[in-house]
């Protein structure tokens, strides 16, 4: 009673605090319109709410945060409305049968490691936490003081005239009240990615980059490691798993000048159209102890059909990394021998693979160039070409030039390797052509991490400049030139260059930019 009593919450007949999952499981069933899967995971359906609601999110404008990089993505809200849901979020939350709370880490290394509270107005959200934050020792949790709390209430609906919000959902976050609040949407991804903006306005503050990426390494002793980076929807999660090398995590890491942490306990994976053959690590993943959010069952059987996209595309499962055989525990590795940049071109021009130097590393990292594809967030049903800064602008509440300088001297300083890899369409843009095979992807993934496509034969192409391999193990030689695939050459010189003018007008905004870099992008032909 005395945690709720910190944020008065009051009169709550059952707190119960770092519940095992099996015993939230329990709870979920018992007080939650929830089901068990055939193979044991908890699966729940979120209403509306079935990906990230980016026009809903805050930071709150108050004193001692001038530094945050206000925007279309850092939007503000004041401390009126700040207070307002506050006091909402309370007074709904008071009174209730049970409350949820579970005290966990965001971050691996414990030299930098935030300890986070979180409060929940639903078991099957509790554990969700529970598998996202690392989870504390039994000697932790006696001693645990936490220095950021997130507050979650989905069943409270917001008046926006009276809140100052734009909708019935608001995710709120106050650096001064070492806070996040969030009403009105129950996506539990909301909690997630919260926490990794947080992290993202601290760390940088200790010298330690924050990244939008997974992250993996060899198993055979060496400890070489490497990064994906890369927007929801592009393979962060289906590539970093990887039945040859050890997962240090899927989506959210640190680089402080000793190597790479995870700031997550667990992973975040997509479903759609997940099999056994393609991604064997997630299926196995999808058992007791998994969250699984808007996938369609059999009624009968419980069994899912990971292909019908009848309540979103955006079909997710949250899991332990305990539960990937070959995790790395703790989750932490050395300075990254390659990087690589993800991107879901859906005009179909950008190639299967590309080496790049280290000034085209910093155009495209600044870029961020993908297409959202369905489902990431509300609205979105066919993709849509986006640039995100640093592959995650949404969650970066400091300049992008923070970020990027950070990068570029690690880079610098470890003679890392960087590769872009299109894991979009190929053979024509979206409606056209097709897919990347996710098998090629996974051959090509295998060289540029293994050290092989740094010794290979390259040729440049027109459009963007980029170094193209003309070889690579396990993959066709006449995919490696995006050009070759389409049927209407010219209509691939069309697509190419408007995509290098949509870059050149992006990147126009980055003035400041040092010329060697901004002469590192694509030129479009006039």
């Amino acid at each position: 009673m005395e945690i709720l009593k910190k944020h008065n919450i009051t009169n709550v007949k059952n707190v119960y605090r770092n519940l095992s999952p099996a015993v939230l499981i329990e709870h979920a069933l018992i007080t939650e319109p929830c089901r068990l899967m055939s193979s044991g995971a908890l699966l729940v359906e979120t209403g509306k709410y079935t990906g990230r609601s980016p026009k809903d999110r805050f930071i709150v404008d108050e004193a001692g945060v001038s530094s945050i990089a206000w925007g279309k993505e850092n939007v503000k809200i004041s401390e009126k409305s700040f207070d307002i849901v506050y006091k909402k979020i309370t007074e709904y939350l008071s009174g209730k049968e049970r409350i949820y709370v579970f005290d966990g880490f965001a971050g691996a290394d414990e030299r930098y490691s935030l300890p986070i509270r979180v409060i929940n107005e639903y078991a099957s959200q509790n554990l969700f936490m529970n598998n996202m934050l690392i989870r504390p020792t039994k000697e932790q949790l006696e001693s645990f003081s936490e220095q950021f709390t997130v507050i979650c209430a989905p069943g409270l609906k917001l008046d926006p005239k009276e809140c100052g919000t734009n909708s019935e959902a608001a995710i709120i976050i106050s650096f001064n009240h070492k806070l996040v609040l969030i009403a009105g949407s129950k996506y539990a991804g909301e909690m997630k990615k919260s926490v990794f903006s947080v992290m993202n306005y601290i760390l940088p503050l200790k010298g330690v980059l924050g990244m939008h990426c997974s992250a993996n390494m060899a198993l055979d002793g060496s400890g070489d490691t490497a990064l994906f980076f890369g927007l929801s929807g592009t393979g962060k999660t289906t590539l970093s798993a990887d039945p040859g090398r050890g997962l240090i995590g899927d989506d959210e890491h640190g680089w402080s000048n000793d190597g790479i942490f995870n700031i997550e306990g667990g992973c975040y994976a997509k479903c759609i159209n997940l099999s056994k053959e393609g991604e064997p690590e997630i299926y196995a993943a999808i058992k007791h102890g998994s969250l699984v959010e808007n996938v369609v069952i059999n009624d009968e059987t419980r069994e899912p059909d990971y292909t019908d996209k009848t309540l979103t595309e955006n079909t997710r499962v949250s899991y332990p990394i305990d539960f990937i055989p070959n995790k790395v525990v703790p989750g932490v590795g050395k300075h990254p021998r390659t990087i690589v940049f993800l991107s879901a071109d859906a005009f179909g021009v950008l190639p299967p693979v590309a080496k790049l130097s280290k000034e085209q590393a910093m155009y495209y990292f600044v870029s961020g160039y993908t297409s959202k594809v369905a489902g990431t967030e509300r609205g979105i049903v066919d993709p849509v070409c986006t640039f995100s800064t640093c592959f995650g602008s949404p969650f970066l509440p400091l300049s992008s030039e923070v970020y990027a300088s950070m990068l570029g001297k690690k880079i610098e300083e470890f003679g890392t390797d960087v590769y872009l890899i299109n894991t979009g369409w190929t053979g024509g843009q979206y409606g056209v052509g097709s897919r990347m095979s996710l098998k090629a992807t996974r051959a090509i993934v295998t060289a540029a991490v293994s050290g092989k496509l740094a010794s290979v034969e390259y040729e440049k192409e027109p459009f963007f400049g980029l170094s193209i391999p003309k070889t690579c193990e396990g993959v066709d030689s006449k995919i490696l030139n995006p050009r070759n695939v389409w049927a209407d050459k010219s209509e691939y010189d069309k697509t190419a260059n408007k995509l290098a003018s949509l870059f050149e007008e992006n990147f126009a905004k980055y003035k400041d930019m040092p010329a060697e870099i901004i002469n590192a992008g694509p030129k479009a032909k006039k």
